[in-house]
């Protein structure tokens, strides 16, 4: 394919990699048991990547200009130079600072994304919390928190059902529009889900924070 040798590894240490993940949720149980047709398939079925999915590059890979606000990028039709990037000037003083080890290269929406590892010292803590604030998170109760507070997951899971249902009728038909749609409603049910998991979130944050001590 015309790449080099760092590139090489890379792709070898990415495909490693992928395959440990999918031994790992195997072994976990997280396709189902041993047998069943999910398991068989995910088991039986090769490792593969998108085209435009996220490539690792090491600092022989890739080089960073940050005076001049530019990169230095191996590919296999060569090394591309003098290629612009910009960010948030914050951003910008922060990966000049403080990155370390490889970055990602990514595609998405039309654009081209680096996106680079900082190492961050730890912040030191000035304030002690007054109690404390326990999450139980579950499929009835998406989360039950320890002074009592319950956000139900009865709206999720009466979409979900509905959902299914409506997947599973658009399956049956076995057309190239039914599966197109199947696929549309899955995404949008993702989205939906999210969506609630994050206000939910938001919500027990703002509840953790009358933990903390005022100044």
């Amino acid at each position: 394919m015309g790449a080099g040798a760092q590139a090489a590894q890379h792709a070898i240490k990415k495909t490693c990699d992928a395959y440990t993940t999918l031994k790992a949720n195997l072994q976990a149980g997280r396709y189902g048991k041993p047998g069943s047709k999910r398991h068989t398939r995910a088991s039986g079925k090769p490792v593969t990547f998108r085209p435009k999915a996220a490539q690792p590059y090491g600092d022989r890979m890739l080089s960073w200009q940050h005076e001049a606000r530019t990169v230095s990028i191996l590919t296999t039709a060569g090394r591309m130079k003098n290629l612009a990037f910009t960010g948030q000037a914050e951003q910008l003083e922060v990966l000049a600072q403080r990155r370390q080890g490889e970055s990602d290269l990514l595609h998405h929406g039309g654009k081209w994304y680096l996106i680079a590892t900082c190492e961050m010292p730890e912040a030191a803590l000035n304030t002690h919390p007054v109690a404390f604030l326990g999450v139980d998170l579950g499929i009835v109760n998406i989360a039950a928190t320890s002074d009592g507070e319950r956000h139900c997951g009865r709206r999720i899971n009466r979409k979900r059902e509905n959902d299914r249902k409506l997947r599973r009728r658009l399956q049956q038909k076995q057309t190239k529009s039914a599966k197109r749609r199947a696929r549309k409603y899955a995404r949008k049910e993702a989205r939906r889900n999210k969506d609630i998991n994050h206000k939910i979130s938001k919500r027990i944050a703002a509840e953790a924070w009358g933990y903390l001590p005022r100044p």
